[in-house]
């Protein structure tokens, strides 16, 4: 499985953005998904992640509300849908995948095998 990450970009505080995480490879479908984000000087942080079945969805305190992630299995794609940005928000945001346990959405980023290459998302003030 390889992974592609898409869609960040610039926008201002209050505005919306779509990140894609497009999957090449059959097995896909059998990886739970992850974003995560990362600030200039600071760690990888655990945004938002689904399960492989697409049931079982977690999010980050900071984003609860505003971000969701969904799953289309038919374009084996994950998206993160980001509505009301926030200057603190502006990072590179990362998809990554990993067979997590069935049913549940893992959280540190050692746990995902799988890294997509990174977009930049800067909100503006």
């Amino acid at each position: 499985v390889q992974l592609q990450a898409s869609g960040g970009g610039l926008v201002q505080a209050g505005g919306s953005l779509r990140l894609s995480c497009a999957a090449s490879g059959r097995s896909f479908s059998s990886y739970g998904v992850g974003w995560f984000q990362q600030a200039p000087g600071k760690e990888r942080e655990f945004v938002a992640g689904i399960s492989w079945s697409g049931v079982s969805t977690h999010y980050a305190d900071s984003v609860k509300g505003r971000f969701t992630i969904s799953r289309d299995f038919a374009k084996n794609t994950v998206y993160l849908q980001m509505y009301s940005l926030k200057p603190e928000d502006t990072a590179v945001y990362y998809c990554a995948a990993g067979l997590n346990p069935i049913g549940t959405v893992s959280i540190p980023p050692t746990e995902y095998d799988i890294w997509g290459q990174g977009t930049q998302v800067t909100v503006s003030s």
